[in-house]
């Protein structure tokens, strides 16, 4: 099955041009103002115009208020959220969207108690356990970790390069792969050769772990 591929802190359309042009099944904007790569009703209004049918809008969003997220949903045409917060399940659940949810993989984490809790859940994101950046801040976790046999599509995120994405997909072949500052020249600047490098990269490992 072909790995998925989510570019995420995209903060200028050029950049979404880009990953779409290479291959990039989703697109990620980060609505939490403590990130770099936070990105105004504005911007992603731009980034949402450029961005080409049958490819998927992806809002993250950090324990954010109902009412922020509702408002960020009346502007920003997005199809799916993506949460890395404390919220509950029923939370990320209440707005008429499919959701995906981060896991920390802080040391002494259940995954299958992770899936139990957020059962609506269309898939997990395993990510670094960085709690100062909600998020994997370039840093990758043990992915001998991972078991083949969770329940949901697995996600996998948290310092991917183009310089370990194969090592990565032939150990957890995730359904998708989330990378971040892996395709950057400087914080929300994503580099178009970069990106065109880790496509190519996740291509070649699909090829190389085909059945």
């Amino acid at each position: 099955m072909r790995t998925r591929v989510k570019i995420c802190g995209i903060t200028r359309a050029k950049d979404a041009l880009s990953a779409i042009e290479y291959g990039a099944d989703a697109i990620g904007l980060v609505f939490y103002e403590g990130s770099p790569r936070h990105v105004t009703l504005e911007q992603a209004g731009q980034i949402a115009a450029a961005v080409a049918p049958f490819v998927t809008l992806v809002g993250l969003f950090v324990n954010a208020s109902p009412s922020g997220i509702r408002h960020v949903l009346e502007n920003v045409p997005l199809g799916l959220l993506q949460f890395h917060g404390h919220e509950a399940n029923d939370d990320c659940n209440r707005y008429g969207l499919p959701f995906i949810k981060s896991v920390a993989m802080k040391p002494d984490t259940d995954l299958q108690e992770q899936i139990r809790m957020y059962h609506d859940a269309r898939g997990i994101l395993l990510d670094a356990w960085q709690p100062q950046t909600h998020g994997g801040g370039g840093q990758a976790f043990d992915w001998t970790r991972v078991p083949h046999d969770l329940a949901v599509p697995v996600i996998l995120a948290g310092g991917l390069t183009v310089a370990n994405i194969a090592a990565a997909i032939r150990q957890v072949r995730p359904y998708a792969v989330d990378v971040s500052s892996g395709v950057e020249s400087g914080k929300g600047i994503k580099s178009a050769g970069m990106i065109s490098a880790f496509m190519k990269g996740v291509r070649d490992s699909d090829a190389d772990t085909g059945d």
